[in-house]
């Protein structure tokens, strides 16, 4: 019974160190850590957590490194870890955690949209999964539309002292600053599907994935380190005297980065893709709890109306790709797609 149940406990404890990552970090770019100095230390953080883990685990079998792979390798970082990451962190401080969340449930929808494209996806538009696929995405696009252009009232009645989600930046009006936030969100969301068909190529050149991940954190904080130091030169930035900025830098990138990588991956072997990616609308459930009891944020119609119509986007368009999976034809494509769309929810969270 227990047995059964394990990937499930694994999934929910996933979701859960999701969650309060992305309450960490908006409490801690709230109080002016900096973006860039985030992602850089977290990638360090990460980089030393999990390369002692690749280095005895994959000993053995760890392909050599040539330099098409570490040309992989460098895009690898540019657009699945510093671009991802830092979108994220900007859309995050100039919106809520429940909003930034919310767009997860984008990814996996884009990177099949970009993926049809490009011919790496099949489409059957006359078969049921062929129209759920298409149904799922617009449903989720519609949801993006609304999420970006209609905020509506607020749902929920915090204190006065409550400051809402524009109010946290001094950048400009709290309306410019909400669609900079959103549009921060969807570059995040677009420079992560492009990693996930640049993983595709990758894992088959390069399979071990504990050793490309590591690299990957590496190759990521030297890119961060620079781009900081070129951008702001004050050696300030980069000493965390607060205590939640520290527990935020190691949390991110130990129990963010390293262990959830680990869950998913080992969560991916025993369900399979599906099973893993129907736990991500699960986060915002997580999150929005954690945003109005602990962050005090408003919750607010356009957010719920949005998120609504993403999720059962999300499982239109899973069911489909589960639908196709029974056929002899698609399923090899369908089951690598999916597999790299997962495992690297961790890696980006």
């Amino acid at each position: 019974m227990w047995v059964e149940w394990r990937p499930v406990v694994g999934m929910l404890a996933f979701d859960l160190i999701t969650a309060v990552m992305t309450a960490l970090v908006k409490k801690a770019l709230e109080r002016g850590l900096d973006r860039l100095v985030l992602v850089t230390l977290r990638q360090l953080v990460a980089t030393i957590f999990l390369a002692p883990i690749a280095y005895f685990k994959e000993r053995s079998t760890r392909p050599k490194l040539t330099l098409e792979i570490l040309a992989y390798l460098f895009f690898s970082a540019v657009f699945g870890a510093a671009l991802s990451q830092y979108t994220f962190f900007y859309g995050l401080q100039y919106t809520t955690a429940t909003f930034a969340i919310t767009f997860i449930n984008l990814s996996p929808v884009l990177t099949f949209l970009i993926a049809v494209v490009l011919r790496m996806e099949p489409l059957k538009v006359k078969s049921m999964a062929g129209a759920a696929k298409i149904t799922g995405m617009l449903m989720s696009l519609a949801g993006l539309l609304l999420l970006s252009l209609y905020k509506g009232v607020p749902l929920t009645h915090q204190a006065a002292t409550a400051l809402s989600p524009a109010a946290h930046n001094t950048d400009g009006g709290g309306d410019r600053s909400w669609m900079l936030g959103t549009m921060a969100l969807l570059a995040n969301c677009m420079f992560f599907s492009f990693w996930l068909l640049l993983q595709t190529r990758l894992t088959k050149k390069y399979p071990a994935i504990y050793s490309s991940t590591a690299l990957m954190f590496f190759i990521s904080t030297l890119q961060g380190g620079v781009l900081t130091v070129a951008v702001e030169r004050r050696a300030s930035l980069w000493m965390l005297t607060d205590k939640l900025e520290i527990i935020t830098v190691l949390y991110a990138g130990i129990i963010g980065s390293g262990a959830g990588y680990l869950i998913m991956t080992w969560c991916v072997e025993k369900k399979g893709p599906v099973f893993t990616a129907a736990f991500i609308p699960i986060i915002q459930i997580m999150v929005a709890t954690i945003d109005f009891f602990f962050l005090h944020e408003q919750i607010y119609l356009g957010s719920v109306l949005g998120s609504v119509l993403m999720v059962l986007g999300l499982y239109l368009v899973l069911w489909g790709k589960k639908r196709d999976e029974a056929s002899p034809v698609s399923c090899a494509t369908n089951k690598q797609l999916d597999e790299e769309a997962d495992y690297v929810q961790a890696v980006k969270l």
